[in-house]
């Protein structure tokens, strides 16, 4: 077996990342935890990003773009609104029930924003920010920028996120 490139093991690191921070938060995280469950030291962590901080981000940022892609991969191509938004329902029921850490590591860096903000630090509410929108944004053109649909759209997506993330399933919301 060959070596893994930094760049793979930094893919690596930011899933591990994701998989750690969703369930225990960024506090309740440990970096030496996010080392073992990749299978490489602390030290070599720190060579891939300078702090847990920019783990932190990097796994929020992508947390946020890979549910962004499954919208957009969802509507791609689809003239009707409908059509566009049953398709980008069905690719985030399928997005939250096999990879739910996509998910809480969202709800996560939304619990963040506030304390990391009352420390001075804007950073991760400027990527939690940036992020939503470049979400909104995709499913808001998806669904022929109808701005009523798309608060829909994101109301129903909300209630199944609660849902889910307390353990219930998304018909418990029909």
């Amino acid at each position: 077996m060959g070596r893994i490139s930094a760049q793979d093991r930094r893919e690596s690191v930011i899933r591990a990342a994701i998989a750690e921070f969703a369930i225990t938060g960024y506090h309740g995280t440990t970096t030496a935890a996010i080392a073992r469950r990749v299978g490489v030291t602390q030290p070599y962590l720190f060579r891939l990003f300078p702090d847990k901080k920019a783990i932190f981000v990097t796994a929020l940022t992508r947390s946020m773009e890979d549910t962004r892609l499954a919208f957009e991969k969802a509507a791609d191509g689809m003239e009707d609104g409908e059509r566009a938004l049953q398709a980008m329902t069905t690719a985030y029921a399928q997005l939250i029930s096999t990879r739910p850490e996509t998910l809480l590591m969202q709800l996560q860096g939304y619990v963040t924003v506030a304390a990391a903000e009352a420390q001075g630090d804007d950073l991760t509410g400027e990527v939690i920010r940036a992020g939503w929108m470049r979400i909104w944004e995709t499913v808001h053109l998806s669904l022929g920028a109808d701005a009523d649909e798309t608060a829909h759209f994101f109301a129903c997506g909300m209630l199944g996120n609660t849902l889910t993330a307390i353990g219930l399933p998304a018909s418990a919301g029909t």
